[in-house]
Order: structure tokens, then sequence, then C-alpha cells
């Protein structure tokens, strides 16, 4: 093995922990919520906790980096769905994603509500990655005539996550439930509704 070649492994397998964390981290944060055993995570990824606290020092840089992560996932669909489908139904469908992304993290929002510096800087990186992609479908949705035109990308962002903020005794159904009458809202019927 060449000098060369064993700092690329040795990153390639970083990279691939790293993933299987993230996506381990994200599993168990959905069923168990933010503050779930380290062990129950570094299980399912099949990595040893050291592993865990070498990528992630602290609780509140997993989580953030499984934020940052569901972002990006939403983010990315936007085109992809806009590529696939007609505006409205492409538009649709990411606000279900988004809707799911708000609503399947137990314990996420006091987590990132709870003051601790580490996650400053999401509501700027949430904005700045999420904002440009409903934008793009916003606009091709009210250019179509589907939806109402006065609504903006983070006004309907604003909302949608008030609306998926947990209920006493309510899942994420209701969450995408009431949701969806927001997005009906939005809809023209027939080409007419308030611009």
């Amino acid at each position: 093995m060449t000098q060369d070649t064993a700092p690329r492994r040795r990153r390639a397998d970083a990279r691939r922990n790293v993933d299987a964390l993230l996506e381990a981290a994200r599993t168990v944060f959905d069923t168990s919520g933010v503050d779930a055993p380290a062990k129950q995570i570094t299980d399912l990824a099949g990595v040893g906790v050291g592993t865990l606290y070498r990528h992630f020092p602290q609780r509140s840089d997993l989580v953030k980096a499984v934020v940052e992560s569901g972002i990006d996932a939403v983010a990315e669909a936007g085109p992809a769905l806009a590529a696939e489908f007609e505006p409205a139904e492409a538009l649709t469908r990411w606000i279900d994603r988004y809707t799911e992304l708000l609503g399947t993290k137990r314990g996420l929002a006091s987590a990132l509500h709870s003051g601790d510096p580490a996650f400053a800087g999401l509501p700027d990186y949430f904005m700045q990655r999420l904002g440009p992609t409903l934008s793009a479908l916003l606009d091709a949705a009210a250019a179509e005539g589907a939806i109402r035109g006065d609504i903006d990308a983070e006004d309907l962002l604003y909302a949608v996550a008030q609306l998926c903020r947990p209920a006493p005794g309510r899942g994420p159904e209701h969450s995408r439930r009431i949701v969806g009458v927001l997005v009906d809202g939005l809809r023209r019927e027939g080409g007419q509704g308030r611009a």
C-alpha cells in the first residue's frame, strides 16, 4: 500500500462511519427521541461509541448534523420533483417532505430551542437551503395559475413549521392533515382565487 492510498482509505472509512452514524441517529431520533442513549445509535450504525464521539464530540453536534442532512435532503428534492411532476403537484409533494422533516423528530424542537450555541446557525442554514427551493416551486405553480401568488417562501416555511409543532395527544399524522388544509388554501379553483 502506498502512502497515497492509506489516507484516502481512512477518509473513505471515516465518511462511511459518519454516514452510518447519521442514518442510525435519524432512525433512533425518529423512534426514541434525541435523548436516546449513544449506544443505541452506535449499535445500529455498527460502530463503536468511540467512533461516535470522535466525529460528534457533543450530542448537540450529532443533532445538528442530523438536522442539516435532513434539510439538505428536502432542499435537494425540489429540483427532482419539479422535473418529474406538474408545478402544483411538485409543490405539494415537496411540502409533504418538509412536513415529514419537521414532524417526525421526537424532541427535536425542544433540543433546537434549548439555547445551546451549537444550534445558533441552524435558522439561517434552514432558510438558505430551503428558501430558494421553495421559491422556485412556488413561482412555477403561480406562473401556471395553480396557486395564489401572494405568499412567499419564508412565510410558507414558517407557517408549515408552526403547524407541525406537537399538539398534545396528537402524532405526526395530525400535522400532515393540518398542513394539507393550508396547502388546499394555496390552490386556485378554476384559475380563480385571491392573488
